[in-house]
Parts: structure tokens; sequence; C-alpha cells
């Protein structure tokens, strides 16, 4: 069992979290996902698929003033972010749901994902046993979730509004095409610190 689950806590952007098996262990490379969307600065952000509420916690601690919206399918996980936040005493508005289904109507000024990406049939697999499969696995070519995510991201984003998406090693051109059909622009792709591309992004480019 990984450490982290035995002694309970991971430090993730300076912050230490609890963190148990109904949760994916923080890791450091999505630090760069927090360190991009405090680029935007934007004053509405939402985060899908919180997990253990590690981005929604570190944006509403980095951007006091904005308004952070989190979402997570899992109950248990949801209430380990919701735990986590009371324990900072940040403000964020955890939701129950999958993906947009919580937030029909709403719009954003950012929207930030680090969403299951593994394949089915990825070898590293059976080294993650212990973390919930259903936060790690994206399908056979691990985007479908990517893909869902994409399919209501336009509509839930105010013009000009980013949208920010944690992917595999080596999932950079198949997620750039995967934004570029869905309409976004200003495509930008950003290594992680081992120069691997890690997190792509776009700027909704559709009106009101």
């Amino acid at each position: 069992m990984p450490v982290a689950y035995i002694l309970g806590r991971k430090e993730f952007y300076g912050l230490e979290l609890s963190v148990n098996p109904s949760v994916l262990i923080p890791r450091p490379e999505t630090e760069l996902l927090v360190d991009l969307a405090l680029e935007k600065a934007p004053g509405s952000i939402l985060d899908l698929g919180t997990g253990s509420g590690a981005i929604a916690i570190a944006l509403k601690y980095k951007l006091p003033a904005a308004t952070v919206v989190a979402v997570e399918s899992d109950l248990s996980a949801l209430l380990t972010a919701k735990r986590n936040a009371a324990k900072l005493n940040l403000e964020i508005d955890f939701r129950h749901g999958r993906w947009f289904e919580p937030v029909a109507g709403e719009r954003f000024g950012l929207i930030v994902s680090n969403p299951p990406y593994v394949a089915a049939c990825d070898p590293h697999l059976p080294a993650l046993r212990h973390e919930p499969q259903g936060a790690l696995v994206g399908g056979r070519d691990g985007l479908d979730c990517i893909r869902d995510i994409l399919q209501g991201a336009a509509s839930h984003l105010r013009p000009g509004g980013w949208l920010l998406l944690e992917h595999g090693a080596g999932q950079d051109e198949e997620v750039g095409t995967l934004l570029k059909q869905a309409g976004f622009t200003a495509l930008r792709s950003w290594p992680d610190l081992a120069g691997i591309p890690r997190v792509a992004g776009g700027r909704n480019g559709g009106k009101v």
C-alpha cells in the first residue's frame, strides 16, 4: 500500500491533504495544472472530477476571491474533498454528480480537470492497484473521459474562457485534435518538469 495511504496524508502545492483509498494520491506533475490555472486568474473556476479536492483547494487558497465549484461523482471522494477544504477554512462549492450534470446552465471563466486517462490495457495499472481504478482508467485508449468533458465544455465556458486538461504521456497530439474538433482555439500544450507534455488547453471561441 502506498505510504500516503498508510499515513493518511499527502502534500500538494504546499498544502497537507488527507487521502485514503477512495481518492487518487495527488501527483507533483498535477501542480503544473494549478500553475497554468493561476496564470489565467479567472473569477470563476470549475474543477471536474475533484477527487481529494487537491486542484480546487490549491486554486481557492491562491485565489481567495475566486468562486470555485468542484464536481465529483464518487461520494466517498467528495466527502474527503469537503473535509480537506474545511480543514483549511476554504469555501468551495462541492457538488455530487458526473461531469457537468451538477452545473447545468452555468458558465465559468475556467474549467480544469485531471480526469481518468490511463488506457485499460496500460501495463502500469497493476502497480496502481491500491488506488481507485475508476479515477485512473479512461477506457480503451484512455481518452473516453476527455471526450465526455469536451462534449459539454464549450457550453459551460464563458466566451474566451479556458479549458485546461491534464493527460497522459504520449496523448498530447490526440488531445489537441479533440480540442480542435470541439471548436477550441489558441490551442496549447505544456510539459511537466520531466519535459513530458502533460497539460493541453484552449479557449472557448464560441458566443453565448
